[in-house]
């Protein structure tokens, strides 16, 4: 057989693990590689920044189920990956950064570029490691993906240099590795089973809680699974980050704004795949004795900060599936209805405030509009602190991936790049970004790379002129120093414009939706500048 490079193994590799799309940020260290994913028909999507590559294969693994692949060039190139990895960390994202090195014959003589960049990442992925040989490289593709996909997922590290990647071998003199990590979920055993079932039968006032964890569940139909388990059971069901979109968003059991008051009542609650961290109090807004029926992959989620009264490793989609036909028990219709009353009641104040017309925009308006414009039809890519968590309490997601946020690292930037990573993976899907004016700064050039790329976004600015959470944050505490808490009405929609895409400042609330329709009908990436109230609150942990 011929010799081919060590790009080419590469690229082989990543194709047999399913990747058809990688991202990247081109750079002399990687050239092998990247060759290697055309001569594959990989495709190769470019951006401005090696972050928001990272950031669009977290969103691709995200959207697929499959491995995202980043590569980035030595040195800086690598380092500008940082945040987004963290990122994907935090979300249990399997993607894998292959990172271009020095080569081999210039170790520890300062080669261009140099460093050891594997150490800098042992905290934020499952794995990270150097190939030293060109014939082995589909093993060490195969030994990432394999931690990749560990427990819950995550993201991994490859350094390979560039001898190593530009190295000629004979393809039959590879090793080409097959059946190298699990594919069948765990579910529970029986014992296991009949105690979660009876808790389950014999519950009052049960909440279904799924989290990021259920995202990524290996079973073959988790939505499926969690349905049939929610109608079953007939009690009220949250779903936070990741998870949101596995049931529809006009569910008759699914809360959107009643999370706190159902876990501070339930008596027993089943956590699929949930984190207690920040979000929810780190597990003190469930009742102090509620049951908590904790299933998770990662098995250092299990009894992390909560307690559970059953904890078990397992794949939480796997375990909706098997209760789904064993879990009824009482009539619950009191319970459910009581929860359902509360949302109702936080809705109409919602509702109230969304109808305000007059002055600056309010925030509820402006997500209210958003929301409807967007329907439940269109992946979404959420991007900023205040604005974002009001406009996701109106976000209608009915399916997995159809709302991208940053997830708990509350990164900042990932807007355009979660757009980018969407049209990539499913062209002909409306596609669209909600930003704060703070975030938007962080990758707002990556506009430049939808327009090259002819993807057709329309992203959506809340500009209040402030880093309006933190700027709350500091109000309280140093009312007469304020200080870098104020950003100004900036036009951002003309930068836009001048990169080549749509852009529209909008100042009255009843000309956002026009807005929105004529940045859709341009067919070019497209974002429609808000100019809205600033709000004098707390209501997020993120700062933008």
């Amino acid at each position: 057989m011929a010799k081919i490079h060590g790009g080419r193994a590469i690229a082989t590799a990543l194709r047999a693990e399913g990747v058809d799309t990688v991202f990247v940020l081109t750079g002399g260290h990687i050239l092998p590689t990247i060759d290697g994913c055309v001569d594959e028909g990989i495709r190769v999507v470019d951006v401005r920044h090696e972050q928001a590559a990272a950031h669009a294969a977290d969103a691709y693994a995200r959207l697929t189920g499959r491995l995202g692949v980043v590569l980035a060039t030595a040195g800086p190139g690598v380092t500008d990956t940082v945040t987004g990895i963290a990122n994907a960390w935090f979300a249990n994202s399997p993607v894998l950064l292959i990172g271009g090195r020095h080569l081999t014959t210039e170790d520890l003589r300062g080669g261009l570029q140099e460093m050891d960049h594997p150490r800098m990442f042992h905290s934020i992925t499952k794995w990270a490691g150097t190939a030293h040989e060109t014939a082995r490289l589909p093993e060490y593709i195969a030994t990432a993906a394999r931690h990749a996909f560990s427990g819950r997922g995550g993201p991994v590290f490859l350094d390979i240099p560039w001898d190593v990647q530009a190295g000629m071998v004979e393809e039959d003199a590879i090793g080409w590795p097959t059946g190298y990590r699990s594919d069948r979920p765990a579910g529970l055993d029986d014992e296991t089973l009949a105690d979660v079932v009876d808790r389950l039968n014999r519950a009052e006032r049960p909440v279904v809680f799924a989290g990021t964890g259920y995202r990524w569940s290996r079973f073959g139909d988790p939505t499926g699974a969690l349905n049939g388990l929610v109608d079953a059971l007939k009690a009220p069901v949250y779903l936070n980050s990741l998870a949101r979109g596995s049931l529809r968003w006009d569910h008759p059991l699914l809360g959107n704004r009643t999370r706190s008051d159902a876990l501070r009542s339930a008596d027993v609650v089943l956590a699929l795949g949930v984190d207690w961290d920040f979000r929810t109090g780190f597990g003190k807004k469930v009742a102090p004795d509620a049951f908590v029926i904790q299933v998770d992959a990662e098995p250092s989620r299990v009894g992390w900060n909560r307690p559970a009264s059953i904890g078990v490793v397992a794949d939480p989609g796997a375990v909706a599936a098997q209760l789904a036909d064993r879990v009824g028990g009482i009539d619950r219709t009191a319970w459910a209805e009581q929860i359902v009353g509360i949302e109702r009641t936080k809705q109409a104040v919602a509702d109230e405030l969304a109808a305000i017309d007059t002055g600056p925009i309010h925030a509820e308006r402006f997500a209210r509009e958003v929301a409807e414009f967007f329907s439940d039809d269109t992946i979404v890519a959420a991007d900023g602190g205040d604005i974002v968590s009001t406009t996701a309490k109106w976000l209608r997601t009915s399916r997995p991936g159809g709302l991208l946020d940053p997830g708990p690292f509350g990164c900042l930037g990932v807007g355009a790049p979660f757009a980018l990573a969407a049209k990539a993976v499913e062209p002909d899907t409306r596609v669209g970004i909600v930003y704060g004016d703070g975030s938007f700064g962080f990758n707002g050039m990556e506009f430049d790379s939808l327009v090259r790329h002819d993807m057709p976004v329309v992203g959506v600015v809340g500009n209040d002129g402030a880093w309006n959470n933190i700027k709350s944050i500091h109000r309280m505490l140093y009312p007469d120093r304020l200080v870098a808490s104020d950003l100004g009405i900036r036009r951002y929609d003309l930068m836009v414009e001048g990169l080549g895409g749509y852009g529209e400042f909008v100042e009255e609330a009843a000309q956002l939706r026009p807005a929105l329709e004529r940045a859709q009908e341009s067919g070019v990436p497209a974002l429609v500048n808000v100019h809205i109230a600033e709000q004098m609150r707390i209501s997020s942990a993120y700062g933008g």
